[in-house]
């Protein structure tokens, strides 16, 4: 018996570092995917191999945090964290394939959990909830990869529908979805990849989380989903903490303020608000790059309706909403500021709401 399994990459359109905060996002999957092929015998280890490295891996099936690193440890997670909730994982053959790219925050770690974890989850004739699915690999990068992530890439991987944005609530955990089909109304949804990697598993995140939870904790508040007024925010006195609850407060507001744009087709108003949030992950949240900039500064300056970083952030890509008419010019400028500021020239593509995790082909 030969498994196939697939989960896509996603993009967030909308609330960047407000899911550990259980506050609101706006994330689409993409046409962008991670394939497993799983051929499950009767043996006590899993061993994998992927297109995009070299060699074999060896999991054993009571792997435990520690034993495996690298990206083969996102695979071990999945196995760890699925025993440890009491399921029954087969051993066998693994085979990764992916068009995901990884670091470039498009969450190619989410689309390898999702895509592993519905592969065992069929060899082993279990039913799991997307929700439950999507617990278990935040669990698997969490507590044994070490990334202390919150929940959107699973659930934007496992969720994602064509044509349709994914509103998350994150303190009531459900996901509603909303018509996104730019394309329609004339405007392209561009992916621009700085070609900058960064990675989740260093401090930089465990930090920004930290200082959330500091802000919320001298506010007397279990999250900051929990603040509604801005004002509150005078009695933290660290003014970085400060700083970074005003980002998670505005951003918030930011979401759903774009939510109601797309319900009126209003994408130059949409776009307003995707530059606003990266004004505000530059100057209060402090996780974009003079590079990330650039491209953010020449494709508002060149004619979009707006642009932001995506991704928890020190480099990955940044999305523009644009009018068709006015893709090449976009594409054009910011291909020479980039050239000009003496960085690696950017992939640029146009892209959409995409399909989320199942088995490949079938809809």
């Amino acid at each position: 018996m030969t498994i196939r399994y697939a989960a896509p990459g996603r993009i967030n359109l909308i609330g960047e570092h407000t899911d550990y905060n259980l506050g609101f996002a706006l994330p689409i999957a993409l046409p962008q995917r991670t394939t497993v092929t799983f051929e499950p015998s009767d043996t006590d280890v899993l061993v994998v191999r992927s297109d995009r490295m070299d060699g074999v891996v060896r999991i054993a099936l009571d792997t435990a945090p520690g034993d495996v690193s690298g990206w083969a440890g996102y695979v071990a997670g999945v196995v760890w964290a699925l025993r440890r909730a009491g399921h029954a994982v087969p051993g066998g053959a693994m085979s990764v394939t992916s068009d995901v790219e990884i670091g470039s925050g498009l969450s190619s770690s989410a689309a390898l959990e999702c895509a592993v974890l519905g592969a065992l989850v069929s060899a082993a004739g279990v039913c799991v909830d997307r929700i439950s699915q999507a617990r278990l690999a935040q669990r698997a990068e969490n507590e044994y990869v070490g990334a202390p992530t919150g929940l959107l890439d699973q659930l934007a991987a496992l969720f994602g529908e064509p044509a349709r944005a994914l509103l998350i609530d994150f303190r009531e955990l459900t996901v509603r979805p909303v018509p996104f089909d730019p394309e329609a109304a004339g405007v392209a949804l561009l992916l621009i990849d700085s070609r900058a990697r960064h990675t989740h598993a260093g401090g930089e995140y465990a930090a920004l989380r930290a200082s959330c939870e500091r802000a919320a904790a001298l506010l007397g508040v279990s999250s900051l989903r929990e603040v509604s007024d801005l004002s509150a925010l005078r009695a933290v006195g660290d003014a970085v903490d400060a700083r970074r609850a005003r980002h998670v407060l505005t951003e918030n507001q930011r979401v759903l303020d774009f939510v109601a744009a797309l319900r009126e087709s209003d994408f130059a108003s949409a776009g307003g608000i995707f530059t606003a949030s990266h004004v505000s992950m530059r100057d209060d949240f402090e996780i974009t790059t003079e590079h990330i900039d650039v491209i953010a500064d020449a494709a508002v300056g060149s004619g979009d309706f707006g642009a932001r970083m995506t991704g928890g952030g020190f480099g990955g890509c940044v999305i523009a909403l644009v009018p068709t008419e006015r893709v090449d010019a976009v594409a054009s400028a910011v291909r020479g500021a980039v050239h000009e500021a003496g960085y690696e020239q950017p992939v640029i593509t146009r892209t959409y709401a995409a399909r989320g995790a199942g088995v490949p082909g079938v809809t």
